[in-house]
């Protein structure tokens, strides 16, 4: 009895030191759709805190294919892909995937997987063993993190963007397989990775390419295939994985790669092998949101989306704060203080925009941030009133000591 009462008083210690480092989160319960304004606790809120980068989250005609997928397929699938769980869907929505992807692949294939953070673990564990050595970017997401300690490989960091430190650690490298991992679009920055220089290097030292796509396909590129039309690449080298919770706007994820990679990962992925496939209905409304992105009404959808970015990029004036630089839907204003980053957020808040207040570990120590994210969505006169809030805010809000 006493140990229980040690265990817990171990955790409550914890949780008061979160607290008085500012660095505790709450979940805020949305009673309304997703989309660019949120019914939160009863109140109505411009909402600049989601990935639904193109307004498909909440579109009719992907609600209405995800209730004929279950009404046809039920509402799980019973089992892993490998026994009985993969559907007529999850096979229709891998192929129309392989095809959108097929300019940036070489003999391309596609698999479909339940999340973002699934198919980061998938691919790493299953191509890195004892005998690799990963080069991990400095600012990649705790999942391709989490992936690389996984899989027992060495792993050495590169800073961010910097092609010549990696070119020091592959050329002094004596490992037998070399993965190089990268976000294309960093989730806390919202720069871009130079992913033609992360190829030429990655051809010269014979590794693999990984890219994590997550903030990128959908949006990128003129027909919306990511970060790689964006850059005009393609490679047997390159492993691509795209999430299809943002910009497509329902669940999961898919890897896009050479057939043989994907084999590899049907066969030696325990992420894939092991879990319980995702409900056939998603991948049946996936298969929708897929021809929207791929139509021209998703191309007007990205264009849409570029107004609003250089809307804000214009019109943000701010004294003390920082805006990062970022071409992206990804918006982020840098701050520094933990106490400080959060009164700004709840000062949004009360003047009815919510943004994301982002702390550590999320990002370095030093560096929290209000992380705004902008959507096809979006009005002019929406995000008008997002900028007018964050300059009162930043008047308002004075720095705390932390």
């Amino acid at each position: 009895m006493g140990s229980d009462h040690e265990l817990l008083d171990t955790l409550r210690a914890r949780l008061t030191r979160l607290s008085e480092q500012h660095l505790m989160r709450q979940r805020q319960q949305v009673e309304s759709t997703c989309g660019a304004q949120l019914q939160v606790g009863g109140h109505a809120l411009l909402a600049f805190c989601s990935n639904d980068y193109l307004g498909l989250a909440s579109d009719t005609r992907i609600a209405e294919a995800l209730a004929e997928g279950a009404s046809r397929y039920g509402a799980g699938s019973g089992a892993s892909h490998l026994i009985s769980g993969h559907s007529a869907a999850h096979a229709r929505l891998e192929v129309a995937l392989a095809e959108f992807m097929a300019p940036n692949l070489v003999q391309g294939r596609a698999l479909y997987l339940s999340s973002g953070y699934m198919a980061n673990l998938a691919v790493i564990t299953a191509l890195a063993d004892k005998h690799t050595e990963i080069f991990s970017e400095e600012l990649n997401h705790a999942s391709l993190i989490d992936g690389a300690r996984l899989s027992r490989a060495k792993i050495s960091v590169y800073p961010h963007c910097d092609l010549d430190a990696l070119a020091r650690l592959l050329g002094s490298s004596p490992a037998q397989h070399k993965l190089v991992v990268t976000d294309s679009v960093f989730s806390m920055d919202g720069d871009i990775a130079p992913l033609p220089g992360l190829l030429s290097l990655c051809e010269q030292h014979g590794a693999w390419l990984i890219v994590d796509d997550a903030h990128g396909f959908g949006v990128l590129g003129e027909q919306g295939r990511g970060a790689l039309e964006l850059s005009a690449l393609r490679s047997p080298q390159i492993v691509l994985i795209g999430t299809l919770s943002k910009a497509a706007g329902v669940a999961g994820a898919f890897v896009a790669a050479h057939a043989t990679v994907i084999e590899w990962l049907v066969q030696r992925s325990r992420p894939y092998i092991y879990s319980t496939a995702s409900p056939p209905a998603l991948a049946h409304a996936l298969q929708t949101s897929l021809k929207i992105i791929a139509s021209e009404e998703g191309s007007q959808r990205r264009r849409l989306l570029a107004e609003r970015i250089a809307q804000w990029r214009h019109a943000l004036d701010l004294l003390h704060w920082q805006p990062l630089d970022s071409s992206t839907a990804i918006q982020p204003v840098l701050i520094g203080d933990n106490q400080e980053t959060m009164a700004a957020g709840r000062a949004l808040r009360e003047r009815g925009s919510w943004v994301g207040s982002v702390r550590p570990p999320t990002v370095p120590r030093g560096t929290s941030r209000l992380r705004v994210t902008l959507s096809a969505a979006h009005t002019e006169a929406q995000l008008d009133e997002l900028i007018v809030a964050m300059q009162a805010a930043e008047k308002l809000t004075q720095r705390i000591p932390s």
